[in-house]
């Protein structure tokens, strides 16, 4: 009887703790819904932003952070998918305790501090100056971990016999790389690389001093070229606050952006379960 009545209190509390949680979720986003759909038309999404952001819209301000995100997400995804396959297949036990610990680590460094990196190294020592492409790089080098542990979890889920199948054929260390794990790990890869765009999409510190500018900036034409991308604009318009215009502005560019951050992150859950559908078939 006492076991029973431990086993339903535990139950109640996780019950409390998850929707606290998800309570508070659904909180910030139904206040960010009110403030910010009254500021959200056509002209909002097309026009570009006057008067330092108290006027216009966001057009521009919305094309940058996917320019900035799509450059992350073509750094990082070979990289990370590298680094998974090689502590799949190849790196010594011990050192992949090693790697693991490192790549945990690197992904609780806190984002002023790759922000301060990206601005010594990529900005000043290898001369790429304040640019888009300097954000990219940074903010790839940012969600790798991301990346990373999700391709890994994706290839222990593996069922063992799809390698010792592939072995059994004949087929090289390469070969059943190329042939089985990666394909039949897609689904992790691409919702990693996703979940990793997600992340990158609402950060500010690390592209703050390395790829954009708050105003007077549209579309970069070139590799060296800055960008203004929706999380700066918002930190910009929010110290504005007492001008209404300007805060009704930031609310609505603060709905848009996390509008774009779900839609990447329903968009990995789409793609991660018809790939696995289509994989079980």
């Amino acid at each position: 009887m006492l076991r029973i009545i431990k086993d339903k209190l535990f139950i109640l509390l996780l019950a409390f703790i998850a929707l606290t949680g998800i309570l508070t979720l659904a909180t910030i986003f139904i206040f960010i819904f009110i403030k910010g759909l009254p500021a959200i038309n056509i002209e909002f999404l097309t026009t570009q932003s006057k008067n330092f952001g108290a006027e216009g819209g966001i057009l521009y301000q919305l094309l940058g952070s996917i320019i900035i995100i799509s450059g992350a997400g073509v750094v990082s995804l070979p990289i990370a998918l590298g680094t998974a396959v090689y502590q799949y297949e190849y790196i010594n036990p011990n050192l992949k305790r090693i790697s693991n610990l490192m790549i945990y680590a690197l992904n609780g460094v806190p984002s002023i501090i790759f922000g301060l990196f990206g601005l010594v190294f990529f900005v000043y020592h290898l001369g790429l100056g304040i640019s888009w492409v300097s954000g990219s790089l940074i903010l790839g080098t940012m969600i790798l971990p991301t990346i990373i542990v999700s391709i890994k979890e994706s290839f222990d889920s593996l069922p063992i016999i799809y390698k010792e199948s592939a072995c059994a054929l004949g087929l090289s260390k390469w070969q059943v790389i190329r042939s089985v794990l990666i394909p039949q790990s897609i689904s992790g890869i691409i919702t990693g690389l996703l979940l990793g765009l997600a992340r990158a999409a609402g950060e500010t510190a690390p592209i703050m001093f390395t790829a954009t500018c708050f105003s007077g900036i549209l579309l970069p034409h070139s590799f060296s070229e800055p960008v203004t991308t929706l999380p700066t604009h918002i930190l910009y318009l929010a110290q504005e606050a007492s001008n209404p215009d300007t805060l009704a502005n930031a609310w609505g560019a603060s709905f848009i952006l996390i509008i774009l951050i779900c839609i990447i992150s329903i968009c990995s859950m789409i793609i991660r379960t018809r790939f696995r559908t289509i994989v079980t078939r």
